[in-house]
């Protein structure tokens, strides 16, 4: 495979993802992009996520259901999830500031990151 090929197809896989609001899984990325690009496999699909998430251009999130899950956004940002529905939605608010540093002056860990999750109901699952 060629390396034009290769970054055509994650090119494809990085603006499909970022369509998205809901988080997919591979699973469902990948019915998606089949459907008007056929010859991208799931293997292709699966290696460039981990690829773009190791990066720093995604964000691969592990939530409730144990699977993985990606997010087109890598900006700092909540998230909300649906219990009912499995969704989960970006939440518009502002990040707690200097969580990161209360962790470290109070535990003495230093943070890379941090991903907080609010698990519930959603509006139309309610």
């Amino acid at each position: 495979m060629s390396l034009k090929r290769n970054t055509i197809q994650r090119q494809i896989i990085l603006d499909t993802l970022k369509r998205f609001n809901t988080h997919p899984s591979v699973d469902v990325l990948y019915t998606v992009i089949h459907k008007s690009h056929p010859t991208i496999s799931k293997a292709t699909v699966y290696r460039n996520l981990r690829q773009l998430a190791g990066e720093g251009i995604i964000t691969q999130m592990a939530v409730s259901d144990d699977v993985a899950r990606y997010d087109g956004t890598s900006e700092p940002h909540y998230h909300f999830s649906c219990k009912v529905c499995n969704k989960i939605f970006d939440l518009d608010m502002d990040c707690v500031e200097g969580i990161d540093d209360q962790i470290r002056s109070k535990y003495g860990y230093k943070v890379d990151k941090h991903e907080i999750l609010f698990v519930g109901t959603c509006q139309d699952c309610e």
